[in-house]
């Protein structure tokens, strides 16, 4: 029987004590010499030599963290610039991810209604029926992108309810040209976000949506650098994980993210991308370990464990 998502978090997040998740969005340019240097991965402008370095690279960031992180989350966008090669690549990151035990986020904010997001919902959330696709191996969870409202949330919920898995649904990014729009308050003085969390709300509150945990399998994006009465979000929806970006690179804060973590460290999952996965590119490190990048990523793990770790007070 497969496990509710709500609750193959929560349980994944107790076992590794922490809340933090690594994303998984690598660029060529800034691989180690170790694996560009290699001389099938060589060169950015043959779609298979690059895409061999991405795989290499991502698969051995995948066996780093694994031991350490309850999940992991990876963009499709630095795959699908190779097109059938990168495709190719994500679903072996998903595999070798699953294989690994880490719960699995695919970043690919899809949005659409109707049959449409049907067909959306089950490339990504379905296990494939096709003769030739039996052992592709898709999502724990995947992003989407709610601009349609209700009817383009729904068709993705209920695809992902009926296989086991998790949703989601960007309410508040983390950019800083964010707020012009999300931040647009109403004339019932609610700001846009405060409203979509309240329709996303009321979608992964139904009784069925909620896990033995008392989580749903349906949650909120909502970036670590948003407005701080965001946080509040934490509060008003006690039963949504919240998947938190922005730790590290993009700006926020241990303290920024921690708010959307419930007392028991549950939650909540923070992610850092770049400022772990490149970890072998900041002085702190590159000191420390020279060419050394895999004990860097695994070092820059730890550090932001601990970090998160201390401002919650375990």
């Amino acid at each position: 029987m497969t496990v509710h998502f709500g609750d193959r978090l929560y349980q994944a997040v107790r076992s590794k004590k922490t809340p933090l998740a690594v994303g998984i969005d690598p660029l060529y340019s800034q691989l180690p010499e170790a694996i560009t240097g290699h001389k099938h991965m060589n060169d950015e402008y043959d779609a298979a030599a690059a895409v061999d370095a991405l795989l290499e690279f991502s698969t051995q960031t995948l066996r780093i963290i694994a031991p350490l992180v309850p999940a992991v989350k990876i963009n499709v966008a630095f795959f699908e610039k190779y097109q059938a090669e990168g495709i190719e690549a994500f679903y072996a990151l998903m595999a070798e991810a699953h294989a690994l035990g880490l719960v699995t986020i695919a970043d690919v904010k899809r949005g659409d209604v109707g049959h449409a997001a049907k067909e959306y919902a089950a490339a990504y959330l379905a296990q494939p029926e096709l003769v030739g696709l039996e052992d592709t191996v898709t999502p724990d969870a995947i992003t989407i992108n709610p601009f349609a409202g209700e009817d383009g949330i729904v068709p993705f919920v209920d695809i992902a309810s009926q296989n086991g898995k998790g949703l989601f649904i960007w309410v508040r990014s983390s950019n800083p040209c964010a707020g012009l729009l999300q931040d647009f308050v109403g004339q019932d003085g609610q700001r846009f976000y405060q409203r979509l969390a309240g329709l996303v709300a009321g979608i992964a509150n139904a009784k069925e949506r909620i896990g033995q945990s008392g989580y749903s399998n349906v949650g909120m994006i909502v970036g670590g650098t948003s407005p701080e009465e965001s946080g509040l979000l934490r509060q008003q929806y006690p039963s949504i994980w919240f998947l938190v970006p922005g730790l590290g690179a993009q700006g926020a804060t241990v303290s920024d993210c921690i708010r959307f973590c419930r007392p028991d460290g549950t939650g909540a999952l923070i992610t850092a991308s770049r400022s772990i996965i490149y970890a072998y590119h900041r002085p702190e490190y590159a000191e420390r370990f020279g060419q050394d990048w895999k004990k860097a990523v695994e070092q820059a793990v730890n550090d932001a464990k601990t970090e998160l770790a201390r401002a919650m007070g375990a």
